[in-house]
């Protein structure tokens, strides 16, 4: 490391996560994901022809409609499950009597979807594949003995291995896009970019509907706010795994401690209603884009600027938690 200040910090540890070719991982899995769920909906689109006789997305509309009539028909359904269909019933309805498809065909539906499906589970864990043992790594190899030996401060490595982690999300949010639409493109099509997209739906858990602050947006608009939005969630979750990697040693029970924080947010959300206070916890506010397509949160009282501000509390505590422990303990 020739180089003490920030900038050649920064380009030290992108060197030594280079070297470990996770990213390359990361792309080759990510490239097999889409490819994957590319080809499941180009198989839906054929049942669909098959079904329907038609890609008509009104008939198809129609046809959701009727079968969340039905499933609602039902006296067996949970109420939290009979809400989240009403809301979906409700907009589609709205959908269909605008004459606005809610799924333009193309790269960049595909697109949308994704980061939708894939925020909570999907870009957090690849992140943290990349970014685990950022710290540990070097505990467990002895090279932070060699690191912490040069006359650098302590807080400026800590700080450099910090934005090399925004770094490699603000990639790994590109390569995602990207890979998404020269992939899905082949088979959906690349336009769609001006598609109007309608967002303002407000629901909440009591079961309350409002389209009062409904409008549209263009569909590159729209992928802009989303992409944001999965960046702030997925650069929250690499700042809480440097922390993990400061206070824990071992590389793979810091990512099983990751893992658990991912799995249990999706548990959570679920059981929400019945734990008011769970909406305080990082990983209850991880569905950010959720709030731009109308979904009720899963707890009342949650909106985005709530959970983007808890988002927030964590992300400083973390960092307080891991410059605390990297500047005034024995890393080695």
């Amino acid at each position: 490391m020739r180089n003490p200040n920030m900038l050649g910090l920064i380009q030290n540890e992108v060197m030594k996560i280079a070297s470990k070719k996770r990213f390359a991982v990361v792309a080759i899995i990510l490239v097999v994901l889409v490819s994957m769920f590319t080809y499941a909906q180009y198989r839906d689109i054929q049942e669909q022809i098959k079904k329907q006789g038609t890609l008509d997305w009104r008939v198809e509309l129609q046809q959701d409609i009727v079968d969340t009539q039905n499933r609602l028909a039902s006296s067996s359904i949970q109420d939290e499950f009979r809400q989240f269909l009403e809301f979906d019933l409700k907009q589609n309805q709205y959908y269909l009597d605008n004459d606005i498809n809610p799924n333009y065909p193309g790269a960049p539906t595909f697109i949308r979807i994704f980061f939708s499906q894939g925020l909570t589970l999907i870009l957090p864990l690849f992140i943290i594949v990349i970014m685990a043992d950022i710290v540990s790594g070097e505990q467990n190899d002895g090279t932070i003995k060699t690191l912490l030996s040069r006359p650098v401060r302590r807080w400026k490595i800590l700080m450099a291995k910090w934005l090399t982690v925004l770094l490699y999300t603000s990639m790994l949010m590109a390569l995602t896009a990207a890979v998404c639409y020269a992939i899905s493109g082949i088979v959906l099509g690349y336009d769609g970019w001006t598609a109007p997209i309608l967002t303002g739906f407000q629901a909440s858990p009591s079961g309350t509907f409002s389209t009062e602050f409904v409008h549209t947006i263009p569909m590159w608009e729209y992928l802009l706010m989303a992409i944001g939005l999965a960046w702030i969630v997925t650069a929250v979750v690499a700042t809480i795994a440097l922390m993990v990697s400061v206070l824990v040693k071992n590389t793979a029970t810091g990512i099983g401690i990751m893992m658990a924080v991912l799995i249990s947010g999706t548990l959570l959300t679920t059981l929400g209603s019945s734990w008011t206070s769970s909406k305080y916890l990082v990983n209850v506010n991880f569905g950010l884009i959720n709030y731009l397509d109308g979904q009720a949160p899963p707890i009342e009282g949650m909106t985005l600027p709530f959970s983007l501000a808890v988002l927030l509390c964590w992300t400083i505590g973390a960092l307080v938690v891991a410059f605390w422990n990297f500047t005034q303990k024995d890393m080695y």
